[in-house]
């Protein structure tokens, strides 16, 4: 593991701590499908809850929250679109936590499926 996916590994395990304390229940990571993956996948509620994770300790290029482009959200809807289908159909929304490596902030509804 390079020093980078260790820092991406602390930064999701952070993240899922804050959601957890804050009343989420994390219910699997790193979900993968060819094509795309969720870092997080929690339950609020009802609610079915896609979360990616963004560390950006430099802020070029817009930092963290610059860097979920339209081309990842697309990733993003299409792994999550093969979870529900396997674990059943839910209300769901896709939250972002973004991380300069010190602080967290958690959007919720971060982006909408089209």
């Amino acid at each position: 593991m390079t020093a980078k996916q260790a820092k991406g590994n602390a930064a999701e395990a952070a993240a899922a701590q804050m959601l957890v304390a804050r009343g989420l229940r994390v219910i699997e990571r790193n979900f993968r499908v060819k094509g795309g993956e969720i870092d997080l996948v929690c339950r609020d509620g009802a609610t079915t809850v896609f979360v990616e994770v963004r560390l950006r300790t430099r802020q070029d290029y817009g930092g963290a929250a610059a860097s979920i482009t339209a081309a990842k959200q697309r990733r993003l809807i299409l792994a999550a679109r093969h979870w529900l289908a396997r674990h059943g159909e839910t209300p769901c929304r896709f939250d972002a936590v973004l991380s300069d490596g010190e602080t967290f902030e958690w959007i919720r509804d971060a982006f909408r499926p089209d």
